[in-house]
């Protein structure tokens, strides 16, 4: 018997208890998960320091510690998230299509949870709460991966929210996390087909890899972001600038964060002083020599400067640097992006309507965007309230998934007597 195999097999008994209960019931019991991560607050920061000071021992940069890091504001954001999730229509039960046959049959498509999920994610232990809260919302069971570096945070959140299902005549057994961050888990989970229904990959591309190549049960791919904004001559250049500043330094380890810029070539002399006054001392540019010498040879104090090589585009830094390349066209921009790119986030700064169609049809990607920063790819902003990660793939879950990438369907078919 594998080590798993016993939390398998609870897994699958509360999600059949689970499944059943209404709306209600379920939004009930998230509020008792509310209450009890307020009342838990001091020991969830306490457990997320510990993991910190770990992490900074053993040499984590910055822009992932923090994607690790919990704070007051930050379990607010939790909260807030599994509170909006509250708010939201339960897709369980709702009906997608209905029509009647010619002999009468009445045909209907109805969603229905999704089953046992599994999710395996590195650092950010707010997914925690983001996946419990929409799988429970779906009627589905979550076994919760976490990685070594949230060990601690992720115990004490799993703690909390058992205890609120509890309190409030939830199902706690809905919910589980691995017992340990052994790799023989993920194997374990990997395999387990016909106890795992689903299972979804959040982290780096070693990570995804690995459960896509493996995976001997169904897998929703969430992809790196490689995502680029490409600036045309007709943008606003201060606009740009602080579009490109958003979404690189907001928070430079998210998945949506800009890692290359495109700039066509009769923008390059506008927005490279802009943009080279901007990230001095706060971020690296690794530049093409059109766009070094579209800066000029006064450089801005602090600015750390390098010469981009052919590996710059293909990389997701997730860290304080931004590779830039000019191109003579848009449709070198879309190519550029179409090779290199992830299919996560893209985006065109352009005064030009047709520019911004030609770009959004041509560009391949889960999230395109017109004059705005690619940080909005996320389940809270689109307003799901959570989310399970960032789907690149081209199934029936693309882009932030939130309640509806946890459900499948159903058809429910009614007759009089009807023979074939």
């Amino acid at each position: 018997m594998n080590s798993l195999d016993s939390v398998f097999e609870s897994l699958r008994a509360a999600q059949a208890e689970l499944a059943l209960q209404n709306r209600d019931k379920k939004d009930r019991a998230l509020d008792g998960v509310i209450g009890a991560v307020n009342a838990g607050r001091k020991a969830i920061l306490a457990a997320n320091a510990a993991d910190l000071e770990r992490a900074r021992k053993g040499g984590m940069k910055e822009a992932l510690l923090d994607r690790l890091l919990l704070d007051e504001k930050r379990l607010d954001g939790i909260i807030g998230g599994i509170a909006t999730v509250i708010r939201q229509e339960d897709p369980v039960g709702r009906i997608r299509a209905g029509w009647t046959l010619p002999n009468g049959l009445l045909v209907e498509r109805i969603s229905v949870p999704l089953g046992v999920a599994a999710i395996i994610y590195e650092s950010r232990p707010n997914v925690t709460a983001d996946a419990f809260s929409l799988a429970y919302k779906a009627g589905c069971a979550i076994l919760l991966r976490g990685s070594q570096a949230a060990r601690e945070s992720n115990r004490a959140l799993v703690a909390e929210i058992k205890r609120g299902l509890g309190d409030s005549g939830g199902v706690p057994g809905a919910v589980e996390l691995t017992p340990s961050e052994s790799r023989d888990e993920v194997d374990e989970i990997l395999g387990a087909r016909g106890k795992i229904d689903v299972v979804l990959p959040r982290g780096g591309r070693e990570l995804i890899r690995r459960v896509v190549d493996n995976a001997r049960v169904p897998v929703i791919e969430t992809g790196e972001g490689n995502c680029h904004i490409y600036v045309e001559a007709s943008a606003d250049m201060r606009d740009a600038a602080a579009i490109i500043e958003n979404a690189k330094l907001q928070k430079p380890g998210a998945c949506n964060a800009v890692e290359t810029v495109l700039v066509h070539r009769d923008a390059a002399a506008a927005l490279m002083p802009v943009l080279a006054g901007v990230f001095a001392g706060r971020a690296e540019l690794r530049c093409d020599a059109r766009a070094r010498a579209a800066i000029g040879a006064a450089l801005p104090e602090g600015l750390v400067l390098k010469d981009a090589v052919s590996e710059d585009w293909e990389t997701e830094f997730l860290d304080y640097i931004l590779a830039v390349k000019t191109v003579d066209s848009l449709d070198e921009a879309v190519g550029h992006i179409n090779r290199y790119g992830t299919r996560h986030s893209e985006a065109i700064l352009t005064g030009s309507l047709r520019s911004a169609e030609e770009f959004c049809r041509h560009v391949d990607a889960a999230c395109v965007y017109t004059n705005a920063s690619t940080r909005f790819t996320d389940g809270g902003e689109f307003g799901f309230g959570a989310e399970l990660g960032i789907s690149t793939q081209k199934f029936h879950a693309r882009g932030p998934m939130g309640l509806e990438a946890l459900t499948t369907i159903k058809y429910r078919i009614s007759g009089s007597g009807q023979i074939r």
